[in-house]
């Protein structure tokens, strides 16, 4: 640990009693995060009554809590000279339109060549509540799946964001090409979502160990074999539309995870584009929407099915 700042001190009044750790500290704490507090939970830096407690533990009136937060550590991410497709940018955010292929933020096999390594190249500064492997970086979409990002470049302008994610109050929407002829104009898939239990690098339908999940959709247009959609993001679970759509029975194109290993149009990786984002920006309130052109190859692809196979 790189150090400690002075430890901060709650006692628990009565009005909060029966309450769940991590919320109480939460609204105690406003500055951090729910996340990076039960992180602080799980690696003993808050004690309840002097010993480690868990985040769900529920707290009672005259608890002695201590929290230690350790100074941030130093960036360690090299910025690198990466092209960005920059949608908006002022003091606060930044709207990035991600391509197919780009990893987010670096992990392990990807330590380079990421949106956070180009990031860090073009900005002077950027939030560090993720931590100093995902600087800014407020919410994410797959390596495979491209379209729009909103970036936060400080901590005020992280928050807001996060508790915009957190409340629904930002509007996502992706365009996908799927498997199949779905007949309904519209639908919504409501299940809950976790790790495959057979498969533990993948996420599936599961009802345990899962968390809720919602997507909406409507139908854009039909071609026979495959079907253009838009989806509309209730929640934010991992592959969350990929895992919806294969359990709907119309996998997204292109995606060798949850759909069909043969890949008829060639496509590298899966056809789902993140083409619309509206939110408050976090400081000046004002509402903003932003949208992206699909990809010239996965626009072509639809082009040429426009040609050949479309439905009325």
């Amino acid at each position: 640990m790189n150090g400690v700042t002075t430890a901060v001190e709650h006692i628990v009044e009565g009005d909060r009693a029966g309450i769940r750790l991590d919320v109480v500290l939460s609204s105690l704490n406003p500055e951090l995060t729910r996340s990076r507090l039960q992180k602080l939970i799980g690696t003993g830096e808050i004690l309840v009554n002097g010993e480690q407690s868990k985040a769900n533990y529920r707290v009672k009136e005259g608890d002695h809590i201590t929290l230690r937060i350790p100074e941030p550590e130093a960036l360690e991410i090299k910025g690198e000279e990466i092209p960005l497709d920059i949608i908006f940018e002022d003091r606060d955010i930044l709207v990035v339109n991600k391509p197919q292929g780009m990893v987010v933020h670096p992990a392990a096999g990807n330590y380079s060549g990421t949106l956070v390594n180009a990031l860090v190249e073009h900005c002077e500064d950027l939030s560090g509540i993720n931590g100093v492997i995902r600087p800014g970086i407020v919410h994410r979409i797959d390596k495979d799946t491209s379209g729009l990002l909103v970036v936060a470049k400080n901590d005020r302008a992280h928050l807001g964001l996060a508790n915009q994610i957190k409340d629904h109050r930002v509007n996502r929407r992706y365009l996908a090409l799927v498997h199949g002829n779905i007949q309904e104009p519209r639908g919504i898939i409501e299940a809950p979502i976790g790790r495959d239990p057979k498969d533990r690098k993948k996420m599936a339908v599961v009802t345990r160990n899962s968390k809720p999940a919602l997507t909406r959709y409507r139908v854009m247009e039909r071609f026979g074999d495959y079907t253009l959609i838009e989806c509309e993001l209730e929640t934010g679970r991992t592959h969350q539309i990929r895992v919806h759509l294969a359990f709907l029975g119309h996998p997204v194109a292109g995606d060798p995870v949850y759909g069909p290993k043969k890949n008829p149009l060639n496509l590298k990786g899966q056809a789902l584009h993140a083409y619309q984002l509206e939110f408050e920006h976090p400081v000046t309130g004002e509402f903003m929407e932003f949208r992206a052109d699909l990809p010239p190859g996965l626009a072509k692809i639809i082009d040429q099915m426009r040609g050949k196979d479309r439905q009325p």
